[in-house]
């Protein structure tokens, strides 16, 4: 192992003991209680399997069958999740074929970033993974099952439902992807679209036909953002049966995957010899091979808060060090849009996976000795599933690249260190995705300029008060401001202004996820300025410096004249009310900050007591 990510590991698991201790002590009780059907009254059960026909009744009536719950964030209008309709009886028939039962335990909300970006119901957005994961808990809550499928695919989807399935970490769950759509229009082309809109010179019809050209089918969006960054990081820390992430759907081998995962999951319960729950399994190890994974691809910063909360609901308690730490000696091997022209599609006609893991296990940078749903060892994720004669196998995966120009060796990377920069400073520590950013880039020292959201930045650059080196700065975008919404419509103005010649940069206290590019952006700055962060002081034509090389987040203004401001009054009552977000506030109200996980569910005076004494 190379030593850093060996100091790495260690180090999480010494920061770490007692949480985890208390975690696999409170999925060993669980376990203890026995298959969880029989704890159940006759009344119980009884209701449990009303719907059922007679064979699954008499199976489930046995308690020595498995019985597999499903929960799945299908709906039909997410191109993502509509292949999902036809899974549960897939499934079904796959498990009734080796003997068990599946039932469908329940759905989870599945909200879009792409279609509510600058909308008002993006700000509920970050707040829908806790509330996924609540879902999926209630489905998983009847006490009627001996394992999980967790089906979903995008943003908060599988962060939710990974924080759920630690919440019943006695059971053994597999994910199960749904792959993504075919190639559309080249990502640049699009990308050429959005700016001359930015600028004015198409219209909203040219740009609407480029945008449907590009998500133009069921699947996955294709571009590298935080939902195949989900996909990638799941099987990288062995969630997914081997080269399953990025099947296409609707494909002969995308079913047969769905089979072999239910089939897989019947293997690993309690009524079984290979008893494997996802709370063992997953230790520290495997987490630290979702980050190096995620690191080494340049995928999206929205794990930044993401892996922490889901690395928390398993006991393990992670922090933006050990994202930087890793990040310096991860080098990059993928060049995937926005960090390259290429798409995934792309990624996995070029060795896809299983040589993404074979390179970086070969270099030592990835824990080899972990539990997989597919048994133990990682090398076994070398290998990609074919069809042959109609049957499912796995073969060895390719041991070059087949596309130097998208996936490199990690002897010869890209770049020699990952796609990711901790950035800190009087302003506060932020993260940021240096991957795409474009040489010269790095440094921006430059005069503020300061807005409150990311509408008054668009009007600014329209009106041409942006033609100038500067720092933008859009404060009051955090968790418990508004519940910390992308600022996707940041992104194409700053570019232009880019492309223009002049020196920008971005400070925000928001986020902007997998779809940050060649702008510098310091993001998910913390503490944010509602909770008093100095983000908040920053007045127009305040020199900021950042510095992604030495890792620098500064205002350059004296300490003497940062005591005399006092942070503005805002009026943020239009983002607490209307399109649900109403609903929200409470939730809104227990977040906390970025570094923490964003998180509502697993963080009480004494978790954070706890995470504050361990640095």
């Amino acid at each position: 192992m190379h030593p850093v990510i060996q100091q790495v590991t260690d180090r999480i698991a010494a920061r770490s003991q007692k949480s985890r201790a208390i975690y696999l002590k409170r999925i060993e009780k669980a376990r203890l209680k026995g298959p969880h059907r029989g704890t159940l009254s006759c009344g119980n059960l009884a209701h449990g399997f009303a719907a059922c026909g007679q064979q699954d009744k008499g199976d489930l009536r046995s308690l020595t069958k498995a019985n597999i719950g499903i929960i799945s964030s299908y709906n039909d209008m997410l191109s993502a999740h509509q292949p999902y309709e036809s899974y549960p009886a897939i499934i079904k028939q796959a498990a009734n074929e080796v003997g068990s039962v599946a039932q469908f335990a329940g759905g989870v909300p599945a909200m879009c970033d792409g279609v509510t970006q600058g909308q008002p119901g993006m700000e509920l957005s970050l707040m829908s993974r806790d509330i996924i994961a609540m879902s999926a808990a209630v489905g998983l809550s009847h006490n009627m099952f001996d394992g999980g499928l967790m089906l979903g695919i995008c943003d908060k989807i599988i962060p939710g439902l990974l924080m759920a399935a630690f919440s019943f970490g006695h059971l053994p769950f597999v994910f199960v992807p749904a792959g993504p759509m075919p190639s559309g229009i080249p990502n640049k082309e699009k990308a050429r679209v959005r700016q001359l809109f930015a600028e004015g010179k198409v219209g909203k019809e040219e740009l609407l036909e480029a945008e449907s050209a590009s998500y133009h089918s069921a699947g996955t969006c294709t571009f590298y953002g935080t939902a195949n960054s989900n996909q990638l990081v799941v099987e990288m820390m062995g969630l997914h049966l081997p080269g399953a992430s990025f099947v296409n759907p609707g494909t002969p081998l995308r079913d047969e995957l769905t089979k072999a995962a239910t089939r897989q999951v019947t293997r690993l319960t309690d009524l079984g010899t290979d008893y494997m729950p996802i709370g063992q399994m997953i230790d520290v190890k495997s987490i630290v091979n979702g980050l190096v994974g995620l690191l080494a691809t340049g995928g999206s910063t929205n794990h930044t808060m993401h892996l922490i909360a889901v690395a928390r609901s398993a006991g393990f308690l992670l922090n933006w060090d050990d994202f930087a730490d890793l990040s310096r000696v991860t080098p990059l091997v993928t060049r995937i849009y926005p960090n390259g022209q290429a798409d995934i599609n792309h990624f996995q006609y070029a060795g896809g996976m299983a040589y993404l893991i074979r390179t970086l296990l070969d270099e030592g940078l990835l824990h080899e000795d972990v539990n997989t749903v597919a048994g133990f060892g990682l090398r076994r994720y070398t290998q990609q599933p074919v069809l042959q004669d109609g049957t499912l196998v796995w073969v060895d995966g390719p041991t070059e690249s087949q596309d130097l120009d998208v996936l490199a060796s990690a002897a010869k990377p890209f770049k020699d260190h990952g796609g990711l920069e901790v950035l800190s400073g009087n302003l506060g520590r932020a993260v940021m995705k240096t991957s795409a950013l474009r040489d010269g880039t790095e440094v921006v020292t430059a005069p503020a300029v300061v807005f409150s959201s990311q509408h008054e930045l668009d009007a600014a650059f329209q009106a041409g008060k942006l033609d100038k080196d500067c720092v933008v700065v859009v404060r009051f975008q955090g968790p418990k401001a508004i519940g910390m919404p992308e600022l996707h419509k940041l992104t194409p103005p700053l570019g232009v202004l880019q492309d223009r010649g002049f020196k920008v940069a971005l400070v925000t206290d928001g986020r902007m996820s997998g779809a940050s590019g060649k702008v510098p952006a310091a993001i998910h700055v913390t503490p944010e300025a509602v909770e008093g962060g100095l983000i908040a002081k920053v007045l127009d034509g305040d020199m900021v410096r950042v510095d992604a090389e030495k890792g620098v987040l500064e205002l350059l203004v004296s300490a003497d004249e940062l005591a005399k401001r006092a942070i503005p009054e805002i009026d943020l009552a239009d983002s607490y009310a209307g399109m649900g977000r109403e609903l929200f506030g409470g939730l809104r109200a227990q977040l906390t900050g970025a570094e923490q996980g964003a998180c509502a569910l697993f963080y009480t005076e004494d978790h954070l007591a706890e995470d504050a004494a361990h640095g």
